[in-house]
């Protein structure tokens, strides 16, 4: 009904004779495609991106300036395909514009998911001093083109009725030999994505791995993290391995650390006085924290000697070892200055007649 009515209308427009000639329609079916992308990028260019830029977040900006073009190009190819379905062109050429319909439609979907990485990655790399970030985000822009190109490679395909069944198979045990062959590098880079996410440890952290080894986090990589010993050693550890292990971060919460000095007195000696002393050469430290308290501990009654514990408080881990060579004199000295004995390690024997 509708299309008999507006047959009937064109009937009676001047000239209606060239109306009603495909070659002609096509070519109007084109020229409605062009006004209509040509209008579409003004409203992008004069009222979306204006409006974008008033918002908080960046993406929408980035996404119509991404796509505008590839929209532009998609709408034509679209007014194209119509103008040979009214010419009722259905063979290779038809099938040529679909491909290329597909190539576009793409490619936008590359453009918008390569904006979502960008911004995703700018507030990510804002959390983490890491260079993890810098290495991760061409990753990943990498890895989702070759799934685009893979999709748009098969949708091709598709188009030109090429039966795709052969090569997903192909596909998926490349994948699996892939996988196999890179398992251990895929182990490290996804345990080092794990390690910056869960925020274990940071770029100037000081841990102990499970082996015992201590030092300072000089750089988290793709598939290592460099580690700096006290002896300015570098060690280079798996990523894979430090997210499936036991990592001490004297760093985390905060930089402040305790400082554990142990002792042994004579048996004999007045516990009250042995703590006063070793208090008092503990306050006279600098750098010691009043808060948490320092104090001493009287731990045990050892096989030759009362055990004690001094344990103080100071601001950076950095200054710890230092810190108790320092604590650990000065309550030699102040335990001998007080005449309270040190002993070597004795023990009685009694022989029975």
């Amino acid at each position: 009904m509708i299309k008999e009515t507006v047959m009937m209308w064109l009937s009676r427009v001047p000239y209606s004779d060239y109306l009603f000639n495909k070659y002609v329609i096509s070519i109007l079916i084109l020229i409605g495609a062009l006004g209509v992308a040509k209008l579409l990028l003004f409203v992008f260019e004069k009222y979306l991106e204006k409006i974008a830029a008033k918002t908080k977040t960046e993406i929408d900006d980035l996404i119509f300036a991404r796509t505008k073009k590839p929209i532009f190009l998609l709408i034509l190819a679209y007014g194209f395909k119509f103008a040979l379905l009214n010419l009722e062109i259905n063979g290779w050429v038809n099938k040529s514009v679909n491909s290329l319909m597909a190539l576009v439609f793409i490619f936008i979907l590359v453009r918008v998911v390569d904006v979502v990485i960008d911004v995703w990655g700018k507030t990510f790399a804002k959390k983490t001093k890491s260079n993890l970030d810098d290495i991760l985000l061409p990753l990943f822009h990498k890895a989702t083109k070759v799934v685009f190109v893979v999709i748009a490679f098969m949708w091709v395909l598709d188009i030109w009725k090429v039966n795709i069944t052969p090569y997903l198979a192909g596909v998926g045990i490349s994948g699996i030999v892939l996988g196999l062959a890179l398992q251990d590098s895929l182990k490290n880079i996804f345990g080092g994505i794990t390690l910056v996410l869960d925020k274990t440890f940071m770029v100037g952290d000081k841990i102990k791995l499970e082996s015992g080894d201590v030092g300072t986090i000089h750089d988290v990589g793709l598939r290592s993290t460099k580690l700096i010993t006290f002896d300015n050693e570098v060690i280079y550890i798996p990523n894979g391995y430090l997210a499936n292990s036991r990592v001490q971060n004297y760093t985390r919460p905060s930089p402040k650390v305790r400082v554990n000095v142990g002792f042994g007195v004579e048996y004999g000696s007045d516990v009250e006085k042995v703590r006063k002393t070793v208090l008092g050469v503990m306050k006279q430290l600098k750098d010691v924290l009043d808060e948490p308290v320092p104090v001493v501990h009287f731990l045990e009654m050892g096989d030759s000697s009362l055990n004690f514990k001094a344990r103080v408080w100071v601001e950076n881990w950095g200054d710890a070892f230092s810190k108790k060579l320092e604590l650990t004199e000065a309550i030699y000295n102040g335990l001998n200055k007080a005449n309270i004995g040190i002993p070597f390690p004795t023990r009685t024997v009694y022989l029975k007649k």
